[in-house]
C-alpha cells in the first residue's frame, strides 16, 4: 500500500532572462520554462508518481521573480516518511545549482491548499532607468533588470496621478493578449496599491516568505 501524498508550499526566485517564462513548456523547444527545471530537480526525490508544480503567479519570457510560489505533492514509497522542509530545500537547490533558480523556503501544508487559488495578493515591480540615451548605455549590472526609456525625464507627479485611475476593481481585457487559456479566465482584477518611487537603483527586499 502506497503512502498518502504530502503537499508542500514552496517559495522560489529566478533570474528569468534565459527562460520562456515560469510555466512549463515542451522540452523540445530551444528555450523552456522555469517549471521544467523545478520538476526535473524534484524527480531526484524519487517520488512514486512524477511531481507537478502548481505555480501561483505566471511570468512571461525574460521576467524575473524575487519571490514566486507554488505547491506540489510528493508520494513516497511504502514505509518512507514524508520529507521535512529542510531536506527539500537542500535537495532541490543542490539539483538547481547550474540554473539561476533558488528555493527560498518550503512549508508543509494541508491538501486543501492551492498556491494559485489561496494567494491573497501579488506584487509587481517595474524598473525604469533614467539618463541613458540608448539601451547600449545601460550599466552592465543593470542589464535585463530595467527598461531605459528615451528622453531622460519622467514626470513623476503626473505618473502618480495617472496611477490612481488604476486603483480598484476593473476589467483589464484590453491589457492582455488572447491565447487558448485567457478565454476561460476572468479579466476582472482589483489593484490595491500603485506607487511610483524614485530609487537609488538598489532593489530592497520586496518579498516575504
Amino acid at each position: 500500500m502506497v503512502s498518502a501524498p504530502a503537499r508542500y508550499l514552496v517559495f522560489f526566485q529566478y533570474f528569468g532572462t534565459k527562460y520562456s517564462g515560469v510555466m512549463e513548456t515542451s522540452n523540445d523547444q530551444s528555450v523552456i520554462g522555469v517549471q521544467n527545471y523545478l520538476e526535473k530537480a524534484a524527480q531526484s526525490l524519487k517520488p512514486v508518481v512524477p511531481i507537478k508544480f502548481r505555480i501561483s503567479s505566471r511570468t512571461d519570457t525574460g521576467v524575473h521573480a524575487l519571490c514566486n510560489s507554488a505547491h506540489f505533492d510528493i508520494q513516497r514509497a511504502p514505509g518512507k516518511p514524508a520529507f521535512n522542509e529542510k531536506q527539500l530545500i537542500y535537495s532541490l537547490n543542490y539539483h538547481l545549482k547550474p540554473e539561476p533558480i533558488r528555493i527560498l523556503n518550503v512549508y508543509r501544508v494541508t491538501n486543501s491548499f492551492h498556491a494559485r487559488h489561496s494567494a491573497l495578493s501579488r506584487t509587481y515591480i517595474y524598473r525604469l532607468l533614467i539618463g541613458c540615451a540608448h539601451f547600449s548605455e545601460i550599466p552592465v549590472f543593470e542589464r535585463d533588470l530595467c527598461w531605459a526609456p528615451g528622453g531622460g525625464y519622467l514626470n513623476v507627479p503626473a505618473m502618480r496621478d495617472a496611477a490612481q485611475f488604476l486603483l480598484g476593481t476593473h476589467d483589464f481585457s484590453t491589457f492582455r493578449s488572447l491565447n487558448s487559456e485567457t478565454a476561460f479566465q476572468s479579466p476582472v482584477r482589483t489593484i490595491l496599491q500603485a506607487d511610483i518611487q524614485p530609487s537609488s537603483g538598489f532593489l530592497s527586499h520586496h518579498y516575504e516568505h
